[in-house]
């Protein structure tokens, strides 16, 4: 949500989206900086995020521009939990960012460009990083990639965010936004697309893009049925390898069978 528009704040938080993200940075013109700031740190004053039901994070300014410092002050004052930065490229400033707010912030850094993805590791394994999340339209403007609907321009850059974040202990990654919308069930094929890769989530630019997303994320009936059946199956043998549907089901699938169940359950 833009951050100085704080009349959106709490219809944010009414979207049905898991977490909101409080914008000091791209979706606020330079002249209003400040008082974007202030909007958010008065909102925050007002309220416990510690206690809310969804979370909320604060994207700040980046490390090398005029504003990075004032937001940073205005988060650690404001005992922020969640801390979103952009354009992240080297862990140092993920270490000034977690000196800063203390051992309960964590972090999401974004991966926005071709340096920060050359770093991704190392990143990801920075003090109380969380999670990574992509910054998919600023990272192919800096590659000068032109992504089609199929996705697959992408799909080996998203593919090294889950494995980096699997490596270093992370939750899931966060994927990019979709640009359009309107078009629901675009929005929701983009979100099953990004759950299938292995991402635990999804940006959404506008309060009409969280259904989509909420539901491409949910597995559908069939799915948990078929979850149910293996879940049947494995314990009426006993953990030995069984059949369901004309395929042999061993300890991988039951166990994806039970994340099935628990996305469905979310």
């Amino acid at each position: 949500m833009p951050g100085h528009q704080p009349e959106r704040f709490d219809k944010a938080c009414q979207s049905g989206a898991d977490a909101i993200v409080m914008d000091l940075e791209d979706a606020v013109p330079p002249d209003l900086k400040d008082a974007a700031r202030h909007a958010v740190q008065g909102w925050l004053a007002g309220h416990d995020t510690a206690k809310a039901s969804l979370q909320v994070a604060v994207r700040v300014n980046a490390a090398d521009t005029a504003w990075h410092a004032l937001d940073m002050a205005m988060c650690a004052e404001a005992n922020l939990r969640i801390l979103m930065l952009p354009k992240v490229q080297h862990p140092v400033v993920l270490r000034g960012a977690a000196a800063a707010l203390g051992t309960d912030a964590v972090l999401w850094p974004l991966i926005e460009t071709a340096r920060g993805m050359h770093c991704l590791d190392e990143i990801a394994a920075a003090p109380q990083v969380q999670r990574l999340v992509f910054g998919s339209i600023d990272f192919q403007a800096d590659l000068d990639i032109d992504e089609a609907d199929d996705g697959q321009a992408l799909l080996f850059f998203r593919s090294r965010l889950v494995l980096a974040s699997r490596v270093a202990g992370l939750q899931a990654p966060v994927d990019g936004v979709s640009t359009d919308i309107a078009d629901s069930a675009r929005i929701e094929a983009d979100a099953r697309r990004s759950r299938s890769l292995g991402f635990g989530g999804k940006l959404c630019i506008h309060p009409r893009q969280v259904a989509g997303v909420n539901q491409g994320f949910t597995p559908d009936a069939a799915r948990v049925e078929w979850a149910r059946r293996v879940i049947e199956a494995d314990a009426q043998s006993g953990g030995a390898p069984v059949a369901v549907d004309g395929k042999m089901v061993d300890r991988p699938v039951v166990l994806k069978a039970h994340a099935v169940l628990a996305a469905a359950l979310h």
